[in-house]
């Protein structure tokens, strides 16, 4: 049975799988990473499969219908997200109009949170996977094709003679390093070029070395609605092979971004990491995501095999607010951090939030003095975007503080972030208006501007990268706007 996967067209440059999806002001435009490892599964399983990446090629829907149509899928996987959603249902029912004996299911964070509402739009989706899907669509690909009991495919929700069933959960996988590469997956299927993460030079390659984050903040959504909050590991080894395989195979390729949610959370394996990286003689520039409670030393080695920034959710300069959001970081934690980032010649890009429950214009103004203070190479401020399946989500919406039912509000007619949310004490306008002044007061220092025009004097590597994200982001920044930030 062939197997179409496919992250269906929208708007123009819509990255819909990074953790809040949108157009962004930088160009940010995220590698299709779930869909992809999904798709090396179901190959590795002995299925045909095709991998459509529709924002990325800038592909519209009749292509893809043409597309499909040739290659005659019995199952079509379609990548969903919230703000995107109802056209993500509306892709499915065209393809099946086109495809009837097809079956569809969708996959994603959205419809991981909300499985019966997403069925309840159109009857015309077969089916959603719920959490990691991996597996599960090994599992419905093999029962389809041999026309067997859907009831025994953990993971779904389907329907059946109009109504809705609900299978278990499927356990998360534990074996991460019987994955097949995420790069193999891209190399077949997509062009590097098109995808682009102002944290890693260009072009990058996106990759993960682990899957869930035992940490519980309350906004963020993969944990939550995906990955769950067990931290399950890569060997180093088997991450290692990867980036050679990457070398070889990708020459382009100027830098590797590892989208675990937190790569740093066991610094020892950061160290073997490293180590076995400078062992291997492998020389890429690489970018991940991290907590504060770094140390120096393993910073030092990290940097010595090639870690060039981190990307670090900061939030806030509240500690209560950091406590009400479980955030479980100090400030002073952060002060150290950004020492021991500097030290080790390490680039950090912060991500500062407005918004969260507690906040007031005091606690606000803290978060900017603290980003000043901290003086990160790069940084982002935006209202906290809620997401279902969240405890964010579910506490603004209990407390009447979400201003949109309708899921579309989420980005602007142009595709950008919108803020759908309040705070007790703060209007959305409120929130738009402290970020838009936050992000000047930070960029246009003059000692800023001097620092970075200093940054590219000395590391060209910089120049291109720098260009590409400042292309658009730069008349956002002097004219402000009404909308939220990107997201890390």
């Amino acid at each position: 049975m062939n197997i179409l996967l496919l992250n269906p067209p929208f708007l123009k440059k819509f990255s819909r799988p990074q953790r809040s999806p949108a157009v962004t002001k930088s160009g940010t435009l995220y590698f299709p990473m779930w869909l992809a490892y999904a798709a090396g599964v179901l190959e590795e399983s002995g299925f045909e499969v095709d991998l459509i990446d529709a924002p990325a090629d800038n592909y519209d829907l009749t292509y893809c219908i043409k597309r499909a149509k040739e290659f005659a899928p019995g199952l079509i996987v379609i990548d969903t997200s919230t703000p995107s959603i109802y056209h993500d249902i509306e892709v499915a029912g065209r393809l099946k109009a086109e495809l009837p004996a097809a079956f569809i299911v969708l996959v994603g964070t959205h419809v991981s949170a909300l499985p019966e509402e997403t069925l309840d739009i159109d009857n015309r989706v077969d089916a959603v996977a719920q959490y990691e899907y991996d597996y599960t669509l090994v599992d419905l690909a093999k029962a389809l094709s041999e026309k067997g009991d859907l009831k025994k495919v953990a993971g779904i929700i389907y329907r059946n003679k109009g109504r809705l069933i609900h299978n278990p959960r499927r356990p998360f996988i534990e074996k991460l390093d019987e994955l097949p590469f995420v790069s193999q997956v891209y190399r077949k299927f997509l062009k590097v070029e098109n995808y682009f993460n102002p944290n890693a030079l260009y072009p990058m390659l996106t990759i993960t070395t682990s899957r869930g984050c035992p940490f519980p903040c309350t906004f963020c959504v993969y944990p939550q609605t995906l990955m769950g909050r067990g931290f399950r590991l890569r060997s180093v080894e088997n991450v290692v092979a990867e980036l050679e395989y990457i070398a070889v195979h990708f020459p382009q390729v100027k830098a590797i971004f590892f989208e675990d949610d937190t790569l740093t959370v066991n610094k020892e394996r950061c160290k073997a990491l490293a180590e076995l990286i400078i062992e291997k003689g492998i020389k890429i520039s690489w970018t991940a995501n991290s907590r504060v409670s770094l140390d120096y030393e393993t910073m030092r080695i990290m940097k010595q095999a090639g870690c060039r920034s981190f990307c670090v959710g900061f939030e806030s300069g509240s500690q209560q607010i950091l406590d009400n959001m479980k955030k479980r970081i100090k400030i002073a934690q952060m002060e150290s951090f950004m020492a021991h980032a500097k030290r080790a010649g390490i680039l950090i890009h912060g991500c500062f939030m407005a918004g969260l429950p507690g906040e007031t214009k005091e606690t606000m103004q803290q978060t900017l003095n603290l980003a000043k203070r901290l003086n990160p190479d790069t940084v982002q401020f935006y209202p906290v975007m809620v997401y279902p399946g969240t405890e964010a989500y579910n506490w603004y919406k209990q407390k009447g503080l979400i201003k949109a039912a309708d899921f579309s509000k989420w980005i602007t007619p142009e595709g950008l972030h919108n803020t759908v949310i309040s705070t007790e004490a703060l209007s959305s306008a409120e929130l738009v208006s402290f970020c838009d002044d936050a992000r000047r007061k930070f960029y246009l220092r003059p000692g800023y501007i001097c620092y970075k025009l200093k940054q590219l004097l000395i590391h060209p590597k910089e120049i291109r990268r720098t260009l590409k994200a400042a292309r658009t982001f730069i008349k956002y920044l002097i004219k402000g706007s009404d909308i939220a930030g990107d997201k890390c």
